[in-house]
């Protein structure tokens, strides 16, 4: 093994060397044809008349009294002498060693650097010292103009020498030299602009450049039209990109704009869904970091291409009460949770609590945060929140300032067939955290909740609703701030109906769907989090804040766009069969309850709403209470009647055809 690695690193150190040997002959012979150029191209500017004769290479005939000589411009001595001054200089600068392959701007300005001081450094010397104090004959002095003159025609030399180099290679990589590009995928970048330029530079330089290459940008600026990037040119606009794609034979295509309002994204991907190509794009600005990577172009999500209205935060506001905060976030490790997580952490809070009973996402967002946030306190707790004493544990040791509250069980079909168990962990779990943050001083408590709680239809949705009474009575006696944030569904979540679609799709078909007229309130994981983070600034304790989740979207249509997404046609390519409700399921969700709905209050945030809560005798509340928990615990069956007499409107559904069971 050794024996191995000692002849590679010998070959290695003979390439090395080989590759200066010839990088130095090279520079001799670009000196020599400055030297020439510098001697004949002054006397092209005299008339021919007037002109001294040219003796090639370095000498001319001039006339002395009657006579013509040979005087010499620059001597060989001289052109050793300057040799070695280049060499030496150009070893110190580095241009030896530079991997011109791979240059830029920065190998561009040590050329300069190095060729000049190279021209000064040999005027210098051939003035003050070959000349005064040497031999005038042998190092003429009136040849300065031409060392300059040489010392400029070598800089252009020399770097047409080494960037040739780069522009060769990258001509390989993209096949603009090569006779075919066969096996090659055609890639088609929009936006010619930072990152498209960037998008293109890494393809190129990188393994991609083997298997792919650029055949094209697209630009919505028409004064780039016509010019080309790196030599490939920008061919039309963002709304020609069918016709691009058709022209170009293109594979694949990558949305290189991260600034691009979330509705122009929307209609650039769905644009280029409909080539069918494969699709990546880089990720939105305010995802970004200070250094671009190729980890930036990620594969494009079905979630981007269903337009939402771009949530605008009150920055001003979510600072107040998340800067230089220690956050707890339940369910830290869920889809919510974690996108959560990771909008705190954009706010710069003192410490960010990840409490989780499960490990692994919890470990992965752990990591994310660090890799994003360096600088920022993230620490994991892993527990229950049907472990009070867990609970109290964390509470204790990490003295949290926010409790933002996501941990539930939230699948409506698994929770009907095991009812006790979502009263235990939904109800008897927030109560567990009210009671513990309350206890240790946590300032203030954000639940979040589901349009499912409003007229429950299932055992889910009605725990939920028992939730949002709990927060409601805890604001009643409690000096800490509590609060509930309702939405609707979540696209991408686990659970959700996306990834279910997908999965099926993977499998060949078909898509279920349970009713071709049932309908979802919907919004991104990060729209959602934006908006329990700008409803929890409001701070007004015993409040429900709803989500403008904007229209109700069938079902039926999502499914056909995420069977398109995947390059497929709805029952040609890919099957729908329709399943018909599940248990507790409703064909129509709703956000508000008739009698919050007279009480709808507009808060400063255009797309958050308050809700007046209703009523409720806070004695007789928590006798009942505690009359459910003990009947979840000891799994009674008669458990359905005591959450019914908690939240009289909840009509379970229990048959397939969605009618009432009472």
């Amino acid at each position: 093994m050794d024996r191995t690695q000692s002849k590679k690193r010998s070959l290695i150190k003979r390439e090395r060397i080989s590759r200066v040997l010839v990088f130095i002959s090279l520079d001799i012979l670009m000196l020599m044809a400055a030297a020439i150029l510098s001697c004949y191209a002054p006397r092209l500017a005299v008339p021919a008349g007037e002109r001294d004769a040219f003796v090639f290479p370095l000498s001319y005939l001039a006339e002395s009294g009657n006579k013509l000589v040979v005087e010499a411009t620059f001597t060989i001595v001289q052109l050793v002498i300057f040799a070695a001054i280049y060499i030496l200089i150009f070893a110190l600068l580095r241009l030896y060693t530079n991997m011109w392959k791979l240059s830029g701007m920065d190998e561009g300005i040590h050329i300069v650097a190095a060729v000049g001081a190279s021209t000064i450094a040999c005027y210098l010397i051939n003035r003050f010292i070959l000349y005064e104090l040497i031999n005038s004959k042998l190092f003429p002095a009136n040849n300065g103009f031409n060392i300059l003159l040489m010392g400029v025609i070598m800089m252009f030399l020399v770097a047409i020498s080494r960037f040739s180099l780069r522009w060769l290679r990258n001509g390989i990589h993209t096949g603009r030299f090569r006779l075919t590009k066969n096996g090659q995928k055609a890639i088609l970048i929009v936006g010619a602009g930072f990152f498209g330029t960037y998008v293109k530079r890494q393809i190129e330089t990188g393994e991609e450049g083997k298997t792919s290459y650029v055949a094209a940008f697209v630009d919505d600026d028409l004064s780039k039209i016509g010019l080309r990037v790196g030599g490939v040119k920008i061919v039309g606009t963002i709304d020609e990109i069918p016709k691009v794609v058709e022209r170009y034979k293109v594979q694949e295509i990558i949305v290189a704009i991260p600034s691009v309002s979330e509705k122009r994204r929307s209609e650039i991907l769905n644009l280029c869904i409909q080539t069918k190509c494969h699709i990546r794009s880089v990720a939105r600005l305010q995802e970004l970091t200070d250094t671009p990577t190729m980890r930036d172009v990620r594969e494009t999500k079905i979630s981007d291409i269903l337009f939402r209205t771009e949530v605008e935060l009150d920055k001003e506001l979510v600072e107040k009460y998340l800067t230089h905060k220690t956050v707890l976030v339940t369910g830290g490790g869920g889809s919510i949770g974690s996108e959560i997580a990771r909008q705190v952490a954009r706010f710069y809070p003192r410490k960010i609590i990840l409490f989780d009973v499960y490990e692994n996402t919890t470990y992965e967002l752990f990591v994310e945060l660090k890799r994003i946030y360096p600088w920022l306190d993230v620490e994991i707790a892993i527990g229950s929140i049907r472990d009070k004493v867990r609970l109290d544990e964390v509470m204790e040791s990490k003295k949290p300032d926010i409790v933002l509250h996501c941990a539930a069980h939230k699948h409506v079909p698994l929770m009907e067939s095991s009812p006790a168990e979502a009263i235990k962990n939904n109800v008897g779990g927030t109560l567990n955290v009210l009671r513990s943050a309350d206890e240790h001083g946590v300032e203030r408590f954000v639940q979040l909740s589901t349009d499912k709680a409003v007229n429950p239809t299932n055992v889910m949705g009605a725990s939920k609703r028992i939730c949002e009474l709990l927060v409601q009575d805890f604001a009643h006696g409690s000096e800490m701030k509590c609060m509930t944030v309702r939405f609707g569904n979540v696209l991408g979540s686990h659970g959700s109906v996306i990834p279910l679609f997908e999965r099926q799709i993977a499998a060949g078909g078909p898509v279920m769907v349970t009713d071709p007229d049932i309908t979802r309130y919907f919004m991104t994981i990060p729209e959602a989090a934006q908006l329990v983070l700008q409803a929890g600034a409001y701070g007004e304790t015993g409040a429900i804040y709803v989500l403008d989740m904007g229209q109700p979207v069938r079902i039926m249509d999502l499914a056909e766009k995420v069977i398109r997404f995947h390059g497929y046609e709805p029952n040609k390519d890919m099957p729908i069969e329709i399943i018909g409700l599940r248990p507790g399921e409703k064909l129509n969700e709703e956000l508000l309850m008739d009698e919050e709905a007279d009480k709808m209050q507009k808060t400063e945030h255009g797309r958050i709403f308050k809700a007046h809560p209703s009523e409720i005798d806070h004695e007789a509340f928590r006798t009942e209470l505690d009359k459910l928990l003990q009947m979840a615990d000891r799994g009674d069956p008669h458990l359905e009647d005591q959450i019914r007499t908690i939240v009289p409107n909840f009509k379970h559904l229990h048959n397939e055809d969605g009618t009432h069971m009472m």
